[in-house]
């Protein structure tokens, strides 16, 4: 591959710290910029650790157009992976302008300056959000795109910028990747999803109510009209996401143009079935108590995966039991666990 140097904005959050290790792993070479504020510095000293390879690392952000100015001038950049977000739907809801200058104004600051550097690849960390309260499952990437919240609206945003972007000047090559439900963690244990607060998804939930950080899991509903009354997700182990974003930036390599693709496995587990594997992987029981469904939280959502299939010849290959066995070993790993 002729690709040499990426630059991943939010490489130490959770899915750009996972995408590092893969693209490392690859032969590529790394920049990565991160403001650290939803990661640490030590993720980048445990990347290395793992793959044996350095990093360059730039403590900034994406709105400080001159630091983003010397990062393309200093450096010869193939492509960039843009994770930088801020990503709560709930906070999104108290903090609407937080999430659109940071989500929708950093992202035109870092594309002005692509542009101007002429770095024209381009794979966006987007999300399902974008699809809303779809009417049918499975998603494909031709469903209709609502938003139920700011922060799918700052991801739709950013899409529908891209777009433009690409409309003005066919020299760009885009992928737009729409994850689903990121979990697990790196099978080494040193990595994983380390929420800066009280966790909003999931998994991180139940590995910390199980850790015993927390006193029990708060299930948001169970009268939907699902197979057991709990929301239906579609978890993707964030390894298998990882390998979703090389797979992108091969694919820019070949292919001009933009393109929109989901990162699922297509299939939906409800939460209780997640907590279910979750007590199988640790070994112990996760106390949970069923609480009113939270505003704007839909039924059921899971991907129809063919598209990345097809075009990048990349599926999701790690199933429910080993996301829960990579999360838990990353929890009783991290250091705050009471295990």
């Amino acid at each position: 591959m002729s690709m040499k140097t990426i630059l991943i904005t939010g490489g130490s959050g959770y899915i750009g710290s996972h995408t590092v290790i893969s693209l490392l792993q690859a032969g590529m070479s790394v920049i990565v910029l991160d403001n650290l504020c939803n990661s640490k510095k030590e993720v980048v000293d445990k990347i290395e650790f793992i793959t044996k390879k350095s990093i360059f690392f730039i403590v900034g952000d994406i709105r400080d157009r001159t630091l983003l100015k010397t990062i393309f001038k200093d450096h010869s950049i193939d492509a960039v992976i843009h994770f930088a977000g801020l990503k709560a739907v709930g906070e999104s809801n108290q903090k609407p302008l937080e999430y659109f200058d940071n989500n929708v104004g950093g992202s035109l600051i870092l594309f002005e300056e692509m542009a101007k550097a002429n770095v024209k690849k381009l794979v966006f960390s987007s999300s399902a959000t974008v699809y809303g309260d779809a009417k049918t499952m499975p998603i494909s990437e031709d469903f209709p795109l609502q938003t139920l919240n700011p922060y799918g609206r700052s991801k739709l945003m950013v899409e529908d910028i891209l777009r433009d972007v690409y409309h003005s000047d066919s020299g760009w090559r885009i992928v737009l990747l729409r994850y689903f439900n990121p979990v697990g963690a790196h099978e080494s244990g040193l990595i994983g999803e380390d929420p800066a607060g009280p966790p909003n998804n999931l998994m991180p939930f139940v590995a910390q109510v199980v850790s015993g950080q927390q006193k029990e899991l708060l299930v948001f509903g169970d009268d939907y009209p699902t197979k057991d009354g709990t929301g239906v997700r579609d978890y993707i182990h964030v390894q298998d996401l990882a390998e979703g974003h090389l797979a992108a930036l091969q694919y820019l390599e070949r292919e001009p143009g933009l393109i929109a693709v989901n990162l699922g496995t297509g299939r939906g587990y409800s939460v209780f079935e997640m907590i279910e594997a979750f007590e199988k992987a640790a070994g112990k029981k996760v106390p949970y108590k069923v609480v009113a469904r939270r505003p704007g939280d839909i039924a059921v959502c899971y991907a129809d995966p063919s598209l990345a299939k097809k075009i990048f010849a990349w599926e999701a290959k790690l199933e429910i039991d080993r996301m829960c066995q990579d999360a838990w070993r990353w929890q009783k790993n991290s250091a705050n666990a009471k295990v």
